[in-house]
């Protein structure tokens, strides 16, 4: 199974689930979030709001290799939104829920049968999601790290900790604040260990920002015109 993450203007996610569900892929969970652009460089790339639809879809990996091919050729401009889509490879996933995508995706499936299709990517991984999770109010500053560092830019999710208060006290940790912020910052793999580096150098753990800072590999990425 794949995760599909796809980051859309905010009021675009509806539509762009109708366009993947028309795919099959059908299972979606749908967020908000707020691009790290200042609004003078979205002005001159065209982006529109800051504001986000984060969309994850989950599908079998050959339904998301098939989609984001898709979104890649004939499908493009199809749908009118500007944003980006990528893949993420599952390692686990609920039977129940695995169950129910195998079933819609039926047709999928034996369409990669009759063709000698197989549930794998062979992509190499040429992009990283790196996940950097920061006490509320520190994004600005840890962003700025990451573009010195050769990022282009970022999404925020909202959230809180939940983890157990010992695992601060165990390592000393003073500003492990409740608000959490999330940033979503793809990168060319080969910049990854830089900007995880300097963003950990800046703002770990032990700093006021409080950074945990992780990355995941992307298996495909499309950009959505």
């Amino acid at each position: 199974m794949a995760v599909i993450m796809s980051i859309v203007e905010r009021g675009s996610g509806n539509k762009l689930m109708k366009l993947y569900t028309q795919n099959l892929v059908f299972t979606h969970i749908r967020c908000e979030g707020t691009g790290t652009a200042t609004s003078e460089i979205m002005d001159i790339l065209g982006l529109g709001s800051s504001e986000k639809d984060i969309i994850f879809s989950f599908a079998p990996v050959s339904a998301a290799r098939s989609l984001l091919d898709r979104l890649d050729d004939e499908l493009h401009g199809a749908f009118t939104g500007r944003g980006i889509a990528f893949t993420m490879r599952l390692t686990a996933v609920n039977n129940l829920i695995a169950s129910y995508i195998s079933l819609r995706t039926a047709m999928q499936a034996k369409q990669d049968k009759d063709t000698g299709g197989s549930d794998s990517m062979e992509t190499q991984q040429k992009n990283s999601l790196i996940l950097v999770t920061v006490n509320q109010g520190y994004t600005d500053i840890v962003m700025d790290t990451a573009r010195k560092a050769g990022a282009r830019g970022g999404t925020i999710i909202r959230g809180r900790w939940a983890g157990d208060e010992s695992f601060a006290q165990s390592r000393g940790i003073t500003t492990l604040q409740a608000e959490k912020e999330m940033i979503f910052i793809v990168v060319p793999r080969e910049l990854r260990n830089g900007v995880m580096e300097a963003v950990n150098k800046q703002h770990g753990l032990q700093s006021e920002a409080g950074a945990m800072v992780s990355a995941i590999a992307i298996e495909q990425l499309v950009h959505l015109s």
